[in-house]
């Protein structure tokens, strides 16, 4: 676990940033850890569907993905608006060139990370992810690991989501951000 902290001013004035692949746990993690440290909770996707009126599915399917993308980076770049809060992204926000350097200019980015096969038994619980649409997890999950992964990295807190319960993670992240 790395932790290099330098953050321009105080942490507790910072958004803290979750980033990580699909089915890590970021809303779960997030929210836990946003009540232990007593700030607010924010799901950027579930921020999306409400500014557009449509689900996350729905964008890709009329708009696509790129579109998705712009929409994405100006509902994040709201989000981050100074005030300390927990925000829990989607999966490819943070490949997004502009949503990056955004996060890592003014919040505090924590890459929540887990091995292959826990993220392909979590994301099977539930359906509505359109980049898994009619494919295998597993797959798709490797092939999003092997581009994604070196990106997530530049992260300045990286966390190995186990498969515990999700407040593991919340302590592993509570130890990272301890001075």
């Amino acid at each position: 676990m790395s932790h290099s902290l330098s953050a321009p001013f105080p942490l507790r004035k910072r958004p803290i940033v979750l980033v990580g692949l699909m089915g890590v746990g970021k809303s779960t993690v997030g929210k836990r850890l946003a009540a232990r440290l007593h700030l607010p909770f924010v799901d950027a996707d579930h921020e999306i569907e409400q500014a557009a009126g449509l689900t996350i599915s729905e964008i890709f399917e009329r708009f696509g993905e790129a579109e998705f993308r712009d929409g994405e980076r100006r509902v994040i770049a709201r989000l981050i608006d100074g005030r300390a809060k927990v925000i829990a992204t989607g999966g490819g926000a943070f490949m997004q060139e502009e949503t990056r350097a955004l996060i890592l200019e003014r919040a505090t980015a924590i890459w929540l990370d887990a091995d292959l096969d826990v993220l392909a038994e979590r994301v099977g619980r539930r359906d509505g992810r359109p980049l898994l649409k009619d494919r295998d997890p597993r797959i798709v999950l490797g092939e999003l690991a092997a581009v994604r992964n070196p990106v997530y990295a530049l992260a300045p807190i990286h966390v190995r989501s186990q498969p515990l319960p999700h407040e593991a993670a919340v302590e592993s992240i509570l130890k990272a951000l301890a001075p």
